[in-house]
């Protein structure tokens, strides 16, 4: 499995979730740009004839992420018929992203008014009520986790902790009100996962067991359900449960053939299994989906979903000391100018990565001193992917001599370092910290002091920490430690 040494110096893009798929058979993929193929669910609604078909469309892209999409099938069906209540639901759900980031104030604006609207309106069944009820019992909720730990996801800081529990809760109620619902019960178990997410410190996976639990179930009932595969290869994505998303990560791709997350998301399990050409398979097509969308809504913006797609790509290549291929997507990243969304975190991060892992990767400490900032709108809105590029220039300079060029970077750390007081940056704080230690150790090995830089590399919390799944990790910092 191990096809390069490299295998072992894992600069991973790990923000906690890694997943693998197989690429779309050419003889069966639809045209680039064809958002058809998106899976199937089956969703009734009281609503004009014509509208149940697309209605049901929006679900589908709902259960795979691509939120944009899907809010442009609910207004449409919204636009055709004034009186569903519950396009209105799918509309504020699409401004929701339970297991990725939380709304930014416009998003939660929107979505607040989405489902105030709903909830004015005569929604046609008590089903669909108690759809619409629920997500107004998330907008609604007031948030007094602050002080809470936040969990983490590859797009960033996941939805506030107590929102996302009094959602859970009312979605079991819904549950028991409707057992023999699917589209219920797979939006209860998301709901579960979105717990477990919401939950760091649950170091047992407690939720993410029980959501996978019930996903098992879901499809021995219905293979072809998107929303199931795609929620149970997230639940599984974690080092120690990752061989039991394999087949699931395995058949998500033919279920949404031309959805980008749904292409990429597979290679979460790849990544981790290190089965690296299925993942290049995977990241491949994902990047190629993303490209033809933006070619149909965004012709002047580069997908933030390509992007995460490159990220990992790249990083499959290095794997099998594939440094032309890896270079070609450095190449692509620094060409970057404007990303959709313009604040999304997977871009900035992957913007930041690729080329920094690049030079890690292949020990160019020349190249690691000299890594240049992205040029696209709001990067000072993510102080800590900046962090890691100076990161980058902080371990290149004391590996080319250049120690006060390198304690200026480490500088530059600390200032980006406390460039937010908002606690749900707190896990990459403390991993900056940690990084800034490790950059601080090769300067003192650069100025001779080989004895005080082995000891600080040897410190219990950096061996700890770095051991887990982080956003970005510099363990050829510790060959020095390990020597």
């Amino acid at each position: 499995m191990f096809r390069s040494p490299r295998h072992r110096t894992i600069l991973l893009v790990t923000l906690g979730s890694f997943l693998a798929l197989r690429s779309v058979p050419c003889a069966t993929a639809p045209e680039p740009g064809d958002l058809r193929g998106v899976g199937k669910v089956t969703f009734p609604i009281t609503s004009v004839p014509d509208v149940q078909s697309d209605f049901a469309r929006g679900v589908a892209l709902l259960h795979s992420f691509f939120y944009e999409e899907a809010r442009r099938v609910f207004t449409s069906v919204a636009e055709r018929d004034p009186k569903c209540a519950i396009a209105q639901w799918g509309i504020a759900m699409t401004w929701w992203h339970p297991i990725w980031t939380p709304p930014t104030r416009d998003e939660m604006r929107a979505g607040k008014a989405a489902i105030a609207k709903a909830m004015s309106m005569n929604a046609g069944s008590d089903r669909e009520r108690g759809f619409i009820t629920t997500l107004n019992t998330y907008y609604n909720t007031p948030d007094g986790s602050a002080a809470a730990p936040v969990g983490q996801s590859c797009h960033g800081p996941v939805a506030p902790r107590d929102r996302v529990i009094a959602y859970e809760k009312a979605m079991r109620q819904l549950r028991d009100k409707h057992p023999d619902d699917f589209e219920v019960q797979t939006f209860y178990a998301f709901a579960v996962l979105a717990t477990g997410y919401a939950t760091p410190n649950d170091t047992s996976l407690s939720k993410q067991l029980e959501a996978a639990g019930m996903l098992e179930k879901l499809w021995k009932q219905d293979a072809n359900h998107p929303g199931v595969v795609h929620y149970l290869i997230h639940a599984y994505d974690y080092p120690q449960l990752a061989q039991r998303g394999l087949v699931a990560a395995q058949s998500y791709d033919e279920i949404a053939p031309w959805v980008p997350h749904a292409l990429h998301m597979p290679s979460h399990i790849f990544t981790r299994l290190g089965m690296w050409d299925e993942s290049i398979e995977a990241n491949r097509a994902s990047a190629e989906a993303s490209r033809a969308y933006a070619a149909m809504r965004h012709r002047n913006a580069t997908e933030a979903e390509e992007l995460h797609a490159l990220d990992y790509l790249a990083y499959s290549y290095l794997q099998e000391a594939q440094d032309t291929e890896a270079k070609k997507i450095v190449d692509i990243a620094a060409k970057v100018k404007k990303t959709n969304p313009e604040l999304e975190f997977s871009a900035a991060y992957a913007l930041a990565a690729i080329p920094t892992r690049y030079a890690f990767e292949r020990n160019d400490w020349s190249a690691a001193a000299n890594l240049s900032i992205p040029n696209v709108p709001h990067w000072s809105s993510f102080p800590f992917m900046e962090a890691l590029i100076e990161y980058g220039h902080a371990l290149g300079r004391a590996h080319t001599g250049d120690v006060e060029g390198a304690r200026k970077a480490i500088a530059r750390m600390h200032q980006l370092r406390d460039a937010t007081k908002d606690p749900k940056f707190d896990y990459f704080k403390s991993h900056l910290d940690l990084q800034m230690q490790a950059a601080s150790a090769w300067v003192a090995a650069a100025e001779g002091k080989k004895n005080e830089a082995i000891d600080m590399l040897r410190r219990p919390r950096i061996a700890k920490t770095y051991s887990a799944s982080i956003p970005f990790r510099p363990e050829r910092s510790f060959r020095f430690a390990s020597n």
